[in-house]
């Protein structure tokens, strides 16, 4: 009842949601966790030492969202919560808005929802650090990549880094994501909405946006291991070309999810960003170490082998000792 209650809270019929995602849930519980969400009144952001969310750049804070950057050329901003997360499983929620005067295909860039070890800290991707630890999502609103005819954008994707991997904005980050899908988010009289939900080491993105109070996959990836105790964020640039790109809110949600004895095993702690069976450029599989057992019968069947050839020696060169005293006599 908990989470219905929340959904008619935030304006959304959530009886609806509910039964959307119901056959992901399980048996799921949600309470929101206020230590790690950004809400209207946006009490003491960036200006009280004792606020839960720093500003960075061009961000700004109004009585009805926070702007990461305005509709202005070469901005930069970001908003960081300052307390580190230690959820095992968690859904994050955004409520945004991006609108402009530019026309189509001439706004830009997008933002990007962070959950990485290292904050505040200002970068090439979509105003934040490049070679970051931790998970990216990103809603890019310009195509870099002039050749590409597969994807529209607006275009949702994300990434997980171990911090050895570039964002390649010439390509819109395609060498490095996990998925993605298309999102006519820009100038919309209606709200929209984005839910990040990582549990039982899957990932599942999926976005509100087009009026109907429905939600829609975007993606969804298994195997995805992120350490706890990484910081949520969310930041924005813009360049030649511009938008406003705004924050509304971020609410995020502690999930209580029942585990097996396997998947207590399968989820045990990680301390670097990966994903499983998934090769990325600059990344090796990790080599799996011998067992006792194999590494014995490796020694075990090499001397074995090493006796042998010896035998073997010795005999070849007795027959060789014979061979040469009779053609003497």
């Amino acid at each position: 009842m908990a989470a219905v209650a929340r959904w008619w809270r935030a304006g959304l019929p959530g009886l609806l949601v509910l039964l959307l995602r119901g056959a992901r849930a399980e048996q799921t519980e949600e309470h929101l966790k206020r230590e790690h969400s950004l809400t209207k009144p946006y009490q003491g952001v960036g200006s009280s030492s004792s606020s839960l969310w720093d500003l960075m750049g061009n961000a700004m804070v109004t009585t009805q969202y926070v702007r990461l950057t305005p509709d202005m050329q070469s901005k930069q901003g970001a908003v960081w919560n300052r307390v580190p997360c230690y959820l095992r499983d968690w859904e994050m929620q955004v409520h945004f808005k991006i609108h402009g005067q530019g026309k189509k295909n001439l706004n830009g860039d997008g933002f990007a929802i962070w959950y990485t070890k290292d904050r505040m800290q200002p970068g090439p991707v979509f105003g934040s650090k490049d070679h970051f630890l931790g998970l990216g999502v990103f809603v890019d609103t310009y195509p870099n990549e002039e050749k590409q005819q597969e994807r529209v954008f607006p275009y949702i994707s994300a990434m997980v880094n171990n911090g050895s991997l570039t964002y390649d904005h010439d390509r819109d980050g395609r060498p490095t994501e996990l998925g993605g899908c298309t999102a006519m988010v820009r100038n919309l009289n209606h709200d929209t909405f984005l839910v990040i939900r990582y549990v039982k080491r899957r990932l599942t993105i999926m976005i509100d946006i087009d009026g109907k109070h429905e939600w829609r996959d975007c993606i969804d990836m298994p195997g995805v291991h992120l350490p706890r105790g990484y910081f949520f964020g969310t930041s924005s640039v813009t360049g030649d070309l511009s938008d406003n790109h705004d924050i509304i809110s971020l609410k995020l949600y502690q999930l209580t999810v029942e585990r097996s004895p396997e998947e207590e095993k399968r989820d045990k702690e990680v301390f670097l960003p990966i994903v499983d069976n998934m090769k990325l450029p600059g990344v090796e599989a990790p080599v799996e170490p011998m067992s006792g057992l194999a590494l014995f019968l490796i020694v075990f069947f090499s001397l074995v082998a090493l006796v042998f050839a010896i035998v073997i020696g010795v005999i070849v060169y007795n027959k060789w000792q014979e061979q040469s005293r009779k053609r003497f006599y």
